[in-house]
């Protein structure tokens, strides 16, 4: 059975390290992440993006996928299925449909409206078990069209979305989606700090997983992060195993243009980083 998040994302504020919370984008990647949670015995967040949902059929279709999968292999460790990045309309839809967590981004409406609309998905999402996180600050790059320079998050906006009651708050401290360039300056850990504190000890979460370097989660995660999204990290492992078989010219050999044997390299390298993330955010074991 699918949990929300808020059991095992409290578990891990209280005990200083961050739950992985991995996007899927089709049948390998749902069935890679859970594959390497229970090999790694680790809580994990299988989260769902409103475009890769459209893309995989729908909201219903992603619920459905994750259930059926997580129930035939046999998943003992703690699962919760996401909502990334929800517009107001698609949280209310995913809290309809099963989801068992849902993220409101209202960080790019003006605050108050922010306030109100987090206010409600909030009440709505409590009323049926969900978890919810809200967004204060911009995260670099864009996002299912929501396009943002990386704003710092001001810490009494996110003192007054904490005071709502979400479950945990994603802050923009100069992470970024995609891939970071070599000019980056790195995470604001002075900005997170004064969010920590701000928030009272609200578990905070860190987007933009992918490619931060392991010292700088690790000091993230003493300052209140306790969850830690990946979509990019995966997709490049995905890309550069396949590409890799193919220009060994193994799809040509016998049958290896199979899809089940094309994807495998690939499917592989999934389950292999998933691991290794979830070993450097302290969760493996932690199930």
């Amino acid at each position: 059975m699918l949990v929300n998040a808020t059991e095992m994302i409290n578990k891990a504020h209280e005990g200083h390290y961050a739950i992985g919370a991995f996007n899927t984008n089709n049948l390998e990647w749902t069935k890679c992440i859970l594959t390497a949670a229970e090999k790694a015995k680790a809580p994990v967040m299988i989260q769902c993006s409103e475009g890769a949902a459209k893309y995989m059929g729908g909201f219903k279709m992603v619920v459905d996928l994750v259930k059926d999968l997580h129930d035939s292999l046999g998943i003992t460790v703690p699962v919760a299925l996401h909502l990334d990045h929800g517009t107001f309309e698609g949280a209310k839809k995913c809290i309809e449909l099963g989801f068992t967590s849902v993220m409101f981004d209202g960080s790019h409406y003006d605050f108050e409206e922010n306030v109100e609309k987090s206010k409600e998905i909030i009440a709505l999402a409590h009323s049926k078990g969900i978890s919810v996180e809200c967004e204060v600050g911009g995260i670099g790059g864009t996002e299912d069209g929501v396009t943002s320079s990386g704003e710092l998050a001001d810490p009494e906006e996110c003192a007054k979305i904490a005071a709502l009651g979400v479950d945990f708050l994603a802050a923009g401290i100069g992470n970024i989606h995609g891939v970071y360039p070599a000019d980056w300056a790195g995470l604001n850990f002075e900005r997170l700090d004064e969010i920590d504190k701000a928030v009272g000890g609200k578990p905070l979460v860190l987007h933009g997983g992918s490619g931060i370097p392991f010292d700088q989660t690790s000091k993230a995660i003493s300052l209140g992060v306790s969850k830690i999204n990946v979509n990019t990290e995966l997709q490049l492992s995905f890309a550069a195993a396949t590409r890799k078989y193919i220009e060994e010219g193994k799809d040509l050999q016998g049958k290896g243009f199979d899809p089940r044997k094309l994807l495998a390299p690939g499917c592989e390298a999934i389950i292999a980083k998933t691991i290794e993330l979830m070993e450097a955010f302290g969760c493996a074991g932690k199930a």
